[in-house]
């Protein structure tokens, strides 16, 4: 048995060549080679699970087939960290565009760049009262130039799980507010002659998702800044994505909604059997932190079925990585793995035929821990982003470097209660 131990590529540049460049050349050879090492990583995988499971009915599990397991497991995902980096890769577009920019967009641009080099804010100061632009100056800093501000946004997305399959909303206001309806009008068949009874009106519920206040502060040396070669909006995009991103991926799934969004897991959260709106629902593992010891799959089938099948079309399952690891292991009836390996790079694992989405900020398998959620994300949750990202330049704080302190207005919340439902691993 062989496992390829090539590890995780690294960052890529922010640059990429054109289709047909050698750099694209490779970058295609790498995601080949890469998903070819994690399918054969998985038929390993299944080779010593398989091996370990018959022990485990002969006489108990032998020690070193445990820890053969857990090496590949290792391996494992070491493979889909590679093959995520270079679909992040794949996704990241150059931040030029190919389409020439307006008059008003190279006057902002080369402003802007002055003010980042070297802290000259003239020319911005004049763009933004010229626009009538709201709480600009020395105190509230500067909007960056709008392709950078589509580029982080761009780069949010393909690095932050939540807002990867979340609804967007861009809003030029403070909070977005959403009414929804919580029960339909009422309708019924009538005879071509019959009355026809007035009906209940549909019912209506406002939501409201407050825009909170995200910050990054990256650092540069003047000499960097100094340096003409040196694109700084694209410094600035890169620096900014993976902090925003970070913190992003956590307010989604376990916010409080104090200063930050509210995460789908602090809402109230009920029994499938008892769920009403403005809850969500789940079902249970039927055993403490574990899967049910003689019908580990069943669980997961139901939280499949407890979603309405118009939630399922577009529905994908999320979970941390330590959780992924463990529904690896598990099979079907007729003793097929119900996780799959993603198929190509770009592409996510399969579980159940549903996409898996990894995200580190989902709590691992525990006693009474809502490990796993599956539903259509699309329509439950909403994440809402306040048009403009700021950046105010501080050269005294931390000499010799210069803080770019950088604000972006972000909100979210659950908007259709439906759609997704929890795993909860626990007895009831």
């Amino acid at each position: 048995m062989s496992i390829s131990a090539r590890g995780p590529v690294g960052a890529p540049h922010l640059n990429e060549g054109a289709p047909g460049a050698p750099e694209t050349k490779v970058a295609a050879a790498d995601a080949r080679a890469a998903v070819a090492d994690f399918l054969a990583a998985f038929e390993a995988y299944k080779e010593v699970n398989d091996a370990r499971l018959a022990e485990v009915e002969r006489r108990g599990a032998d020690p070193l087939t445990t820890e053969a397991l857990e090496r590949i497991d290792t391996a494992l995902d070491a493979h889909q960290a590679r093959l995520d980096d270079i679909a992040t890769k794949a996704r990241r577009p150059a931040l030029s565009s190919q389409e020439a920019p307006s008059a008003a967009a190279r006057a902002h641009g080369s402003a802007f760049e002055g003010y980042v080099r070297s802290g000259e804010a003239g020319g911005l100061k004049a763009l933004e009262a010229k626009a009538l632009s709201a709480g600009v100056g020395a105190d509230g800093g500067y909007l960056v130039p709008h392709e950078t501000e589509s580029e982080i946004g761009r780069r949010l997305a393909a690095l932050s799980p939540i807002r990867s399959i979340a609804s967007v909303q861009v809003i030029g206001a403070g909070s977005y507010r959403k009414p929804f309806m919580t029960s339909g009008p009422a309708s019924g068949w009538a005879a071509e002659t019959a009355a026809r009874p007035q009906t209940d009106s549909p019912v209506l519920a406002e939501l409201a998702f407050p825009a909170m206040e995200l910050y990054a502060m990256p650092a540069a040396t003047q000499a960097l800044l100094d340096d003409a070669q040196v694109n700084v909006e694209e410094w600035l995009a890169a620096e900014v994505d993976a902090a925003f991103a970070e913190q992003e991926s956590v307010a989604f799934v376990t916010g409080d909604g104090v200063a930050k969004p509210k995460g789908f897991l602090d809402y109230t959260k009920v029994a499938e059997s008892t769920w009403t709106w403005g809850n969500v629902g789940y079902v249970a593992s039927g055993a403490a932190g574990a899967f049910h010891s003689t019908a580990p799959a069943d669980p997961l089938i139901d939280l499949v079925y407890a979603v309405k099948s118009g939630y399922r079309q577009n529905a994908s399952f999320v979970m941390s990585r330590r959780t992924q690891a463990a529904v690896r292991k598990l099979k079907d009836e007729s003793g097929s793995y119900l996780w799959s390996p993603p198929a190509a790079a770009g592409q996510p694992a399969s579980l159940l035929g549903y996409p898996v989405v990894e995200s580190e900020a989902m709590p691992d398998i525990a006693a009474n821990a809502f490990a796993i959620a599956f539903g259509d994300f699309r329509r439950f949750y909403l994440v809402v982003d306040r048009a403009g990202v700021r950046v105010l330049r501080d050269p005294f704080s931390a000499k010799p470097y210069v803080l770019f302190y950088t604000t972006k207005r972000v909100g979210g919340g659950v908007q259709d209660f439906n759609a997704v439902k929890l795993l909860r691993f626990a007895a009831t």
